[in-house]
């Protein structure tokens, strides 16, 4: 069966930073891909804006070539190209002063889904609602999308929150975290909530315990300096790893729309419990043939900031009182993956001659590459010889199972953007929640900073620092092996 692509409303998304990396990079050939797969109506407009001197011409030339370097060799139909870079339009604006905004407000049409993606430094997120509203170029029925990072601590954050708020309603403000916009992330909840066959095992007395990894192969690169103020906690875990965790352990909403999800994800982050030191695993990779050391990308060869970090963590909730989460984020590591792994608990008795812990049935859900879904079941081997077990994975790839209709899938940015515009906040994270995250982060960083912890070097092309598996080894469990 073919899915039905229903259009969204005609529209006028304003990109604040239309000149930078990620509009280059996701956001308008995602939108180009809306567009091409009938998803985007021919009415919407997209507005760039930023400090550059250039006219339309320029911008939609711009825009054209980073078509051509994002999206795949022969994935573009000119016509269409062209009818979409008939879409486009570029302000030269001052986020901070007074130049472009009058501009900026007669290119508004009436009676259009009216969207403001702020792709810019944090810094500038309250100058730019502050101009929006007091000039009246977003109304009552607007919307703004805001990047992370969403604060560098509770206070920060509160700040933030505090400032959007003086024009904006929470209604209005959509917080983008791209991984909740992969296709694989809402499955999880559709094999949760939507199959009779796990959620009565989803609890603490089935599952033994479970594992999100995030690793990636390159170095901090270009943004050694941005990237040493921040670290992997703030970096990844504070919001990716604690969002898939979230989803994971929450409890069934009582249905499917923004608020009764949220609710439940902020459920879960008020009860994690605190982390001990000895819980938590921090490195930087050290110099090699493949490149230079953690310390060198930044400069600093006293820098203490981890750009690989592993933790136990636990939910104190009925459902999984007892049962460890695995949290595990680096660079520089031995293949670009990102997993979650739910790991059931073996059998009560086993009647067969198997050692104990072998923990058979594993689901692993694969966020990339190659997006899918695999449990691990127990069957007989085939042929003569007596009962001898094997292990076998019941596997769905989205590229095997979907055939020709897994090119269709949207990129995370594609998807969020069109659910800013249909008005739809369920995969978008509120202002308690982002709070509550950093209420649980905060300590963790104090904690290690006040013991003046150094992290530990690690190979790159490894799996982390050797204390990393010793996390697991001493509860008589181990990681995952990090695959490409």
């Amino acid at each position: 069966m073919v899915a039905r692509i229903i259009p969204v409303e005609p529209f006028d998304l304003v990109i604040f930073g239309g000149t930078g990396d990620l509009a280059r990079r996701k956001i308008f050939p995602g939108l180009y891909r809306r567009l091409a797969d009938g998803q985007m109506p021919a009415e919407a407009r997209l507005i760039g804006a930023a400090r550059a001197e250039m006219d339309d011409a320029a911008f939609r030339a711009s825009i054209a070539v980073a078509l051509e370097e994002f999206l795949p060799a022969g994935g573009l139909d000119p016509a269409k190209v062209a009818q979409f870079l008939d879409m486009i339009s570029f302000v030269q604006i001052d986020a901070t002063g007074d130049a472009g905004w009058s501009v900026l407000k007669k290119k508004m049409r009436r009676d259009v889904v009216h969207a403001f993606y702020f792709s810019v430094a944090p810094s500038l997120f309250e100058p730019i609602a502050k101009r929006l509203k007091e000039r009246g170029i977003a109304g009552s029925a607007a919307r703004i999308v805001v990047e992370k990072p969403f604060g560098h601590d509770l206070d920060s954050a509160r700040a933030l929150n505090r400032n959007l708020a003086c024009y904006f309603d929470e209604a209005q403000i959509y917080r983008i975290d791209h991984y909740l916009g992969k296709e694989t992330v809402q499955n999880l909840m559709a094999v949760r909530f939507g199959n009779m066959l796990f959620e009565p095992l989803w609890n603490s007395q089935y599952i033994d315990h479970i594992q999100i990894t995030v690793a990636e192969t390159v170095g901090v690169g270009g943004r050694g300096e941005y990237y040493d103020r921040v670290g992997a906690m703030r970096d990844m875990v504070q919001n990716h790893l604690l969002q898939l965790l979230c989803l994971i352990a929450m409890e069934p909403p009582a249905r499917y729309d923004p608020d009764s999800v949220r609710d439940e994800k902020l459920k879960v982050i008020r009860a994690l419990d605190s982390v001990e030191p000895d819980d938590i695993v921090r490195g930087q990779y050290a110099g090699g043939p493949d490149g230079p050391s953690y310390l060198e990308d930044v400069g600093d060869a006293k820098s203490r900031t981890e750009c690989f970090l592993a933790m136990r963590l636990g939910v104190s909730n009925w459902r999984w009182a007892g049962t460890p989460f695995y949290l595990r984020t680096g660079k520089r590591l031995k293949a670009r993956t990102s997993e979650i792994a739910i790991v059931f608990k073996d059998a009560p008795h086993s009647i067969f001659d198997v050692p104990r812990g072998r923990h058979s049935n594993i689901l692993s859900i694969r966020l990339q590459p190659n997006e899918g879904m695999q449990l691990g079941v127990t069957i007989k081997e085939p042929g003569p010889g007596g009962m001898r077990l094997i292990d076998v994975p019941l596997d769905m790839s989205f590229a095997e199972a979907l055939g020709e209709r897994a090119g269709e899938i949207p990129d995370a940015y594609e998807r969020l953007i069109m659910d800013v515009i249909r008005g739809n906040q369920t995969l978008f994270m509120r202002g308690d929640e982002v709070e509550a995250a950093w209420a649980w982060t905060d300590p963790v960083i104090a904690g290690w900073e006040a013991r003046g912890h150094i992290p530990s070097p690690y190979d790159q092309g490894s799996s982390g620092p050797d204390d990393a598996l010793m996390l697991l080894h001493r509860d008589g469990r181990r990681w995952r092996e990090i695959r490409p």
